[in-house]
């Protein structure tokens, strides 16, 4: 029976995500998410910048702005992620304190109920969190979105080139900070990085994609449904597997939500509410056709 139940959480937990996602989905009035979103508003929310051609972020010249801009999501990442590095590090000494009294009886119970098919098959499922494919698919993200964005068309590559790295090195300092005894025949530290890291880059993507082509409250709900889906795998796979204590699993969850967070954030000072293209109007006055022979 243990058995059983240990492979039911797996669906149980994704469907009740996705019930969660469908009644808040049913429950909001569709419309703009973020306040000041709409058709007019530029880099800066005024109308006026966009008409004198300045809603892709530049001075005219194109240049100047545009790295003045990168170069403010840089700095805004630092501050924060500097922030998230002092926070994720005080969780840590609570979970090497205090995380045994609840990792070790888990793990015990995880290791002695698993099919030995069904980890087989996690050992693949687990893969969506992992660094490379994570990595390709922001890689692959940015080049299309570059392409597609009608304004601020450096953002997603630079918000998504900087994610590899920046993600990468940030958790390596914790992990070098906080010396954590992985559990007995696994390899895994705190926080959980393939828990992490599915949360982070498929929600940023989610968002940067959401941003430009939406807009909808009802369409954010729907694309966090989603992220939290995949979040759950990672960190259900990883459990199964037995690779990370709980509490590490549950520390990825969260270093991935504030990471995410962070450059949501950083995102929205520097290129304002998100555009609705349902609510986009054409600056130019409409002509108004006279009948022949009547002035206008």
């Amino acid at each position: 029976m243990g058995k059983i139940l240990a492979v039911l959480l797996w669906p149980a937990g994704i469907a009740l995500i996705v019930c969660i996602g469908a009644v808040l989905a049913r429950r909001v009035s569709d419309g703009p998410l973020e306040p000041g979103s709409g058709g007019l508003t530029g880099l800066s929310g005024s109308p006026g910048r966009r008409r004198h051609g300045h809603a892709l972020g530049n001075d005219g010249a194109g240049q100047p702005s545009a790295i003045r801009s990168a170069g403010k999501f840089l700095l805004i990442l630092l501050g924060c992620s500097i922030v998230a590095w002092g926070v994720m590090c005080l969780l840590g000494v609570v979970a090497i304190h205090a995380g045994p009294t609840i990792d070790k009886p888990i793990f015990n119970w995880t290791i002695a109920h698993r099919y030995h098919f069904v980890k087989e098959g996690m050992v693949r499922a687990t893969e969506v969190g992992d660094k490379y494919p994570t990595w390709a698919a922001a890689a692959t993200a940015a080049v299309l979105l570059a392409v597609t964005w009608r304004r601020n068309r450096w953002l997603p590559p630079v918000a998504l080139g900087t994610l590899i790295i920046w993600d990468h090195f940030l958790t390596l300092a914790i992990n070098h900070t906080e010396h954590r005894t992985p559990p007995p025949g696994a390899g895994g530290i705190f926080p959980s990085g393939g828990s992490e890291r599915a949360i982070l880059f498929y929600g940023l993507i989610a968002y940067l994609v959401w941003r430009e082509f939406s807009g909808q409250r009802r369409a954010a709900i729907w694309a966090a449904t989603v992220v939290a889906a995949l979040g759950f795998h990672e960190g259900y796979t990883r459990w199964y597997l037995a690779v990370h204590w709980t509490t590490d699993i549950v520390g990825g969850w969260f270093y991935g939500c504030l990471m995410l967070a962070i450059y949501i954030l950083a995102i929205r000072l520097v290129a304002g509410p998100a555009r609705v293209p349902s609510l986009e109007r054409p600056l130019v006055a409409p002509t108004r056709n006279y009948p022949e022979g009547v002035p206008g």
